[in-house]
């Protein structure tokens, strides 16, 4: 064993919810201790940058319960049993904004919250987009904003944009397009 690695001595789920579930490890420490470690397991997710023919870019607005704030985010969800990260950026742009992408290109991969979570989105480019039907999930409530670019970038450097996965998408496709603040 390495000097940061550690070995799982045991592992249990302390929380089974429906969505989302907790463990706790015993692990030992590169220096023969043992500690706890608890975690999320998560199926992994995909974001998606959905570009208009005008330039302009689609996020969402949308409640977040468990910080009780209305969030700027770029389309995103879970991925579905036995789903690649591919068809759920199609899936999920479909669904939140009502919009097929006919090129979809991969981005990078991100693990927003490696505290606590496995958690991995992989974040997409959507171009070469036409309109379609939304269908939300039930009880899901978000409201399709169109904005371009730079007043994006001007939200996120006001700090009205602090969803980790939107700045990061954003900070790829800024990047590709010379965007200039």
């Amino acid at each position: 064993m390495d000097k940061l690695h550690e070995k799982t001595k045991s592992s249990e789920v302390i929380l089974n919810g429906r969505f989302l579930k907790v463990w706790r490890d015993v692990v030992e420490l590169p220096d023969g201790n043992t500690s706890f470690r608890e975690y999320i397991k998560h199926p992994g997710a995909a974001c998606v940058v959905p570009v208009l023919e005008n330039g302009n870019l689609i996020l969402v607005r949308q409640f977040r319960y468990s910080v009780k704030q209305v969030f700027y985010e770029f389309p995103a969800g879970k991925r579905d049993l036995k789903e690649s990260t591919f068809e759920t950026a199609h899936r999920e742009l479909e669904e939140e904004v009502g919009f097929k992408a006919t090129q979809m290109e991969f981005l990078t991969k991100i693990h927003p919250v490696i505290g606590y979570s496995n958690e991995e989105i992989d974040l997409y480019l959507a171009t070469g987009l036409k309109k379609t039907q939304q269908r939300l999930d039930p009880g899901e409530r978000l409201e399709v904003i169109e904005m371009s670019p730079k007043e994006l970038k001007q939200l996120i450097f006001q700090g009205q944009v602090s969803d980790v996965k939107t700045q990061i998408a954003a900070f790829w496709f800024f990047d590709r397009t010379s965007i200039s603040r």
